[in-house]
């Protein structure tokens, strides 16, 4: 939690008393002097007895008879119902008025149902959406929902949101800032990737920068599933001056141009940056080329074609062949082929299928 000392005098915290022993305040150094105007964090532990809900009330003593009272809470559970990804949320420097937001899955993990009856924020400058309460999660079905910021004054602030039902709480933090918002810029502007084999990936570098400010990056989003930022981690700040680099890979998925863009959400005064990203796929044209003897008494012949030894074989000549000779240009990069011929009188008749050739496409 953050206290503030909101007065004209600086003020010394000189004692902490707890009501119920399972909450404290560790790593407390008393007295504690909190200038004027000015804040500090104060960590508060829960260290459940038993499983269920208990509260407390913390209240810490000052100079000037000034006193502060913090009501606390919390559940004991056996194990934990749902889990968050990330386990806590830091919104980093965001401008009074403007907002920052931060995507959060809860998973429920276990192997039935549990019910999530509302999600509460600490403090009115956070707010979460993506989801419509109460929600029931099946055994370990997921959920992913937007917290977001928006500091109404300077400062840090610090708290959580409680997840009610499995009684479970995820940290919040984030500094409320009067001055201008960072700009963000990415080298280069856009990403062209040219020849690269279906099925392979080709990975080119970017790199992000921040300007004026301290920029949150929130998240990250390709329009298309053949573009992939590569080796980021989110939320990530980047302070002002400082760059970060990454890589963008490309994996085409069928030949021909592909174009789309990586979308950056983050604090900046251009909350949405965009890089542009074209593509080029291409497929190795592969032939199988067969010949065989000819036979006596033979009008033609047919080529027949199939992915096992021992599977059914389809008939891939079009019509009958005259030729002792075929090239199958319809073959799979990857894929193993097994061929074989039979023979067609003037009357029509056909004869089985000769003993199979295999084949293997690189």
């Amino acid at each position: 939690m953050t206290v503030t000392n909101g007065g004209l005098t600086s003020v010394t915290v000189s004692a902490v008393s707890v009501t119920n022993p399972e909450f404290a305040t560790p790593n407390l150094t008393l007295p504690l002097v909190v200038p004027a105007g000015q804040s500090v964090d104060v960590n508060i532990s829960f260290t459940p007895a038993t499983t269920g809900w208990t509260g407390g009330l913390i209240k810490f003593s000052g100079s000037g008879n000034s006193t502060l009272s913090v009501q606390a809470g919390g559940s004991g559970v056996d194990s934990q119902a749902v889990t968050a990804a990330p386990s806590s949320l830091s919104f980093g420097q965001v401008p009074v008025g403007g907002s920052a937001s931060l995507p959060l899955v809860l998973k429920n993990a276990r192997n039935w149902a549990v019910t999530i009856s509302a999600i509460q924020p600490s403090s009115p400058a956070f707010s979460i959406s993506g989801a419509t309460f109460p929600l029931t999660l099946s055994g370990k079905q997921s959920v992913a929902l937007t917290v977001n910021y928006s500091p109404e004054s300077a400062g840090p602030i610090g708290g959580s949101l409680f997840i009610s039902g499995p009684g479970e709480s995820i940290p919040l933090t984030g500094a409320g800032t009067t001055g201008a918002a960072g700009q963000l810029s990415i080298s280069p502007a856009s990403l062209n990737y040219s020849s690269v084999p279906v099925g392979t990936t080709d990975t080119l570098p970017i790199t992000v920068s921040a300007t004026g400010a301290a920029v949150t990056i929130s998240s990250a989003s390709s329009s298309s599933s053949q573009f992939a930022l590569t080796g980021a981690s989110f939320p990530l700040t980047i302070a002002s001056g400082q760059s970060m680099s990454f890589g963008v890979a490309f994996t085409p998925q069928s030949s021909g141009t592909v174009s789309g863009s990586l979308s950056f959400s983050s604090t900046a005064s251009d909350s949405q940056l965009k890089e542009s990203l074209t593509g080029v796929g291409t497929v190795t044209p592969y032939s199988v080329s067969l010949s065989w003897n000819q036979s006596s008494g033979a009008a033609g012949y047919n080529v027949y074609r199939s992915t096992s030894s021992n599977g059914s074989y389809s008939k891939i000549n079009p019509a009958l062949d005259s030729n002792t000779a075929y090239a199958d240009s319809s073959v799979v990069s990857g894929t193993t082929y097994y061929y074989a011929a039979t023979s067609v009188n003037s009357s029509g008749m056909e004869s089985s299928l000769s003993n199979p050739i295999q084949v293997a496409v690189p």
